[in-house]
């Protein structure tokens, strides 16, 4: 398969979060022929029933290339241009996989070794693949994640605080709205001073921003909503204390609000000669913790047409994508 086809045979297994069995075994299977040609070695690293990250080995990894093998809904099948690779999961990440699989190829056929793949589960909800490998190191000293960053490393990627606001009330007839208690106008009137809070900025990174999710309530239009539900994200930028009281305040006595993530901000370092950019979203990095190694961002593709009915990822990009992931395993194994 060329570069381009693999990442189509990839996009074209459906794995948004938690369904990434499927891909999980193509991966298994397409690596492990890797391995036996070169010395390898595949393994599962289990999550939970019928998820697993993918580990391929090739000695003792000192430089590991890894990303994640979920994606967003909804699927969309793949389709190319001249100029691209379309579908759900063409730059995030599935393109990315490609590319890391070919620059190992190519290490392993000049015979460069002591490196691995590693593809987690669960980066897109939760970040579940990376929290268990960081509990499984291999010793590896460096961590190349793969994310859509144009080609360029990334010098920071903002954090993520998420929370889910409960809001429970009272349900009546809307024609007697006084003998209910409306839930869904807690929540909003909390929400409104939610979206009051000041949010701090970062010389790198930027401004923290506030998105709500989705929004949940009610049975029917001529009932007062007894119950009423939403799902809140903050890009953080620094430390998060002073942001999570602010929510946590904003709620009291209203609203129930459950931290359901915390995902510091980071920053990373730049290698001479490749250029770099820096980044809003976040990725898996903090959860491993440091276990896999110094991290390092960067990957083909941009972030602005992920989760879109355009993502797509330029064919161009993924041929260099190759060049630089081979380029950064061998001079960081020096």
């Amino acid at each position: 398969m060329t570069i381009f086809e693999l990442t189509r045979r990839l996009i074209d297994i459906e794995s948004t979060t938690p369904n990434e069995y499927e891909v999980g075994l193509f991966l298994e299977s397409h690596l492990g022929d890797l391995a036996r040609r070169h010395g390898g070695k595949v393994e599962r690293m289990p999550i939970e029933d019928r998820r697993f990250n993918v580990l391929c080995t090739f000695g003792d990894p000192a430089v590991t290339l890894s990303t994640h093998q979920d994606t967003v809904p909804p699927f969309i099948p793949s389709r190319e241009d001249d100029d691209n690779v379309w579908g759900r999961g063409a730059c995030d990440v599935k393109g990315i996989i490609a590319a890391m699989i070919f620059a190992a190829e190519r290490l392993l056929n000049a015979g460069t070794r002591n490196f691995a793949l590693l593809f987690v589960v669960g980066e897109e909800r939760n970040s579940a693949g990376a929290y268990e490998a960081a509990k499984h190191p291999r010793g590896s000293r460096f961590l190349i994640n793969g994310e859509p960053t144009s080609n360029r490393l990334a010098l920071g990627s903002k954090g993520a605080l998420r929370y889910e606001l409960t809001a429970r009330g009272r349900s009546a007839h809307s024609a007697y709205p006084e003998l209910g208690d409306s839930a869904l106008l807690k929540l909003l009137d909390t929400i409104e001073d939610i979206r009051r809070v000041p949010l701090p900025d970062d010389a790198i990174l930027g401004p923290s921003t506030l998105n709500i999710g989705t929004l949940k309530s009610g049975h029917a239009p001529n009932v007062i909503p007894d119950e009423a539900k939403a799902e809140i994200m903050i890009r953080l930028v620094c430390d998060p204390s002073e942001t999570r009281a602010a929510i946590e305040k904003a709620c009291a006595g209203r609203v129930e609000c459950r931290e359901v993530l915390c995902i510091p901000a980071i920053l990373l370092e730049s290698v001479p000669g490749i250029e770099t950019t820096v980044v809003a979203y976040t990725t898996d990095i903090p959860a491993f913790g440091g276990a896999w190694g110094k991290p390092l961002l960067i990957g083909p593709g941009t972030i602005h047409v992920a989760h879109t009915l355009e993502e797509r990822v330029p064919k161009k990009e993924l041929v260099e994508a190759v060049d630089i992931y081979e380029h950064l395993v061998t001079s960081l194994l020096v």
